[in-house]
């Protein structure tokens, strides 16, 4: 029954969620009730019904089932409405199933599924002609069969999520046909239209479809700005697409804390994986497990979760073999205007750190934004508190030392620094699957919110406070760095554009959510394909190989000089400038690699690669 659950009501298509509590009033057929009153802000009202579908959603998480019911009614003489109940709250509903009801039908928002005649045209290409179609997730464009019984071939497979912004224009055309009627000539006037629809995408491409029909027109853009805008995670393509040679749990446990962990225990003891937020209650961004100092209990890492904002306490990050220095993450401390001070935050970094050794705080804010903080409740670690800490804002020069990075939340330009510094101190993660691991590790496991960061891109109209391209900086950067040394990444270019387009429209569900308690209460890992596991197919892993790469065992030390940093063509220019004759050498440089790699061991000596 639904007495004493939490119900959701929207209008039908559902374009927005309300709370209400739905109460059964009277018996009626197969256990149904007769009615149910509808209670909003102390208001009831009688809803008679009819149920016209049924669509069921189940949510696991933290080891209990949550389900979720949607039921569709038809009042007498009213339109259709949805009606949400379970055991979950409206907070937590719209936190992980988005603004938009779960019940939503794509149908609903399809207003044209097929035109005729519409032509495509896009940068450096011509135009084609054929027929549009719009369906749930994507826009498909057919160009129209030859005259030799030619095939028709699909020219435009578009995920509408891609889509960043739509633009349209309608023209009125119009002119007379001349027809003749007993010796007497009649003209008549014909009136027709032509809509214009400008689609800008999320990875920079831009595409203009000229679709004949104002209404067409009006309908085609209308149907493709909702469809990419849906807002509930769980009705995102990632958990519809179904590729035949994939299964749904490969790709998953790649790269597992645990292995990381793994590598550290056999170098030092002083460091421990720690389960204490398995739950999420402790920390609703870190992952269930974390590693710590091996001295500090859980009860201590509980009571510092505390003082850090949004329990982001500081946890290891990197471990330097060579020296044994590492570096920790974490969000600010709560120190306030009043100056608080938590004695087991202290007892966590004093932990890290043997002896009179000295650690440093970078602090990836400014120091008047720290400040600033400070007053919202925020602030830096107290020397008086901290006395083996030093606090920088500013970057550390070549030091031997343990380090702790935090900036205001510790899910953005920490992430970054962190990630970045991996790649030019760790050898194993400038490797493809190294990189996959730190990827995982850094970003998607250490809580940066994707879904609120890469909801859109440059085009977009809307700008929403949360939205911001940090990892597409973090691209960047590594993009620099094989570019300042191009013999030392495993991966090339193509890795680091793929990466850029899957996390701002895919159809795997690796970079979906904003964390890994979000990534459980959806069952993004049960009910969609991971990333890596098409990635490392044979067939498309060599795609990704830098076939100049060597084994480089040293740090590489970038250039930051401004004449070093250039602008990354491959990506802001990809659709505007041609890369036909750089695909060209770097074929050629491809097979270079795989002659020198087939040789015979006697005859290496002559080859190229070995001159």
């Amino acid at each position: 029954m639904l007495d004493g659950l939490t119900a959701v009501l929207t209008s039908f298509p559902p374009r927005s969620c309300a709370a209400f509590k739905v109460e059964p009033r009277g018996p009626g057929e197969n256990g149904q009730p007769k009615e149910l009153a509808v209670q909003r802000q102390n208001a009831a009202f009688p809803t008679p019904y009819r149920k016209t579908r049924t669509i069921q959603h189940r949510v696991t998480g933290a080891g209990r089932g949550l389900c979720l019911v949607a039921v569709a009614y038809q009042p007498f003489g009213k339109d259709p409405v949805t009606i949400l109940w379970g055991s979950l709250c409206p907070a937590l509903l719209a936190r992980v199933l988005g603004t938009t009801a779960v019940a939503m039908e794509f149908a609903e928002l399809i207003k044209t599924a097929k035109v005729e005649n519409v032509q495509l045209s896009c940068p450096g290409l011509p135009p084609i002609k054929g027929t549009l179609c719009i369906t749930s997730h994507h826009l498909l464009l057919s160009s129209q069969p030859g005259g030799n019984g030619e095939q028709s071939t699909v020219e435009l497979w578009l995920l509408i999520r891609n889509v960043d912004a739509v633009e349209k224009s309608v023209q009125n055309l119009g002119w007379y046909q001349t027809s003749r009627t007993n010796s007497s000539h009649r003209e008549t006037r014909i009136a027709s239209s032509l809509g214009t629809i400008t689609l800008k995408c999320k990875d920079l491409k831009v595409l203009q479809l000229e679709i004949p029909g104002m209404e067409e027109c009006l309908n085609i853009a209308s149907s493709t700005e909702a469809l990419s805008s849906v807002g509930s995670v769980m009705m995102m393509y990632p958990f519809f697409y179904r590729p035949q040679s994939m299964k749904l749990k490969d790709g998953w446990q790649l790269y597992p804390l645990q292995h990381y962990y793994q590598q550290i225990a056999s170098e030092t003891s002083a460091w421990r994986l720690s389960c204490v937020n398995g739950d999420f209650t402790i920390c609703s961004s870190y992952p269930p497990a974390v590693i710590v100092p091996a001295p500090v209990d859980d009860k201590v890492l509980k009571k510092a979760a505390r003082f850090r904002q949004g329990g982001r306490f500081p946890v290891l990050s990197y471990y330097h073999k060579k020296n044994g220095t590492v570096m920790l993450r974490s969000s600010q401390p709560l120190i306030g205007p009043n100056r608080k001070r938590c004695q087991e935050d202290e007892l966590l970094l004093s932990a890290v750190l043997d002896g009179g050794e000295r650690g440093f705080i970078i602090d990836t804010r400014s120091a008047q934004a720290a400040k600033q903080a400070r007053m919202m409740g925020g602030g830096t670690e107290p020397k008086s508190f901290y006395p083996h800490w030093k606090r920088l804002h500013r970057p550390l020069e070549r030091e031997e030392a343990c380090v702790l990075v935090h900036g205001a939340e510790g899910t953005d330009t920490t992430l970054l620094v962190t990630a970045l510094a991996q790649v030019i101190l760790d050898p194993d993660c400038r490797t493809l699957t190294g990189f996959q691991g730190l990827l995982e590790r850094e970003w998607i496991e250490a809580g940066h919110p994707f879904h609120f960061r890469c909801a859109h891109s440059a085009y977009s109209h809307a700008r929403l406070k949360q939205e911001a391209p940090i990892f597409l900086l973090f691209l960047d950067c590594v993009w620099q760095l094989g570019r300042q040394f191009p013999f030392s990444l495993q991966f090339n270019e193509r890795l680091l554009l793929v990466l850029f387009e899957h996390t701002y429209a895919s159809c795997y569900g690796t970079f979906l959510c904003n964390s890994e308690k979000e990534r459980c209460l959806c069952e993004v890992k049960e009910k969609t394909h991971s990333l890596w596991s098409w990635l490392n197919q044979p067939s498309e892993l060599k795609k990704h190989l830098n076939p100049l790469y060597t084994y480089n065992s040293l740090v590489i030390w970038p250039s930051v000089e401004p004449q070093s940093l250039q602008l990354w063509q491959g990506l802001f220019l990809r659709w505007i400038r041609s890369s036909q004759y750089l695909d060209e050498a770097w074929a050629e440089i491809q097979q270079l690699g795989t002659s020198c790699e087939d040789a015979p061991e006697g005859r290496a000596g002559r080859t190229l690669c070995h001159s």
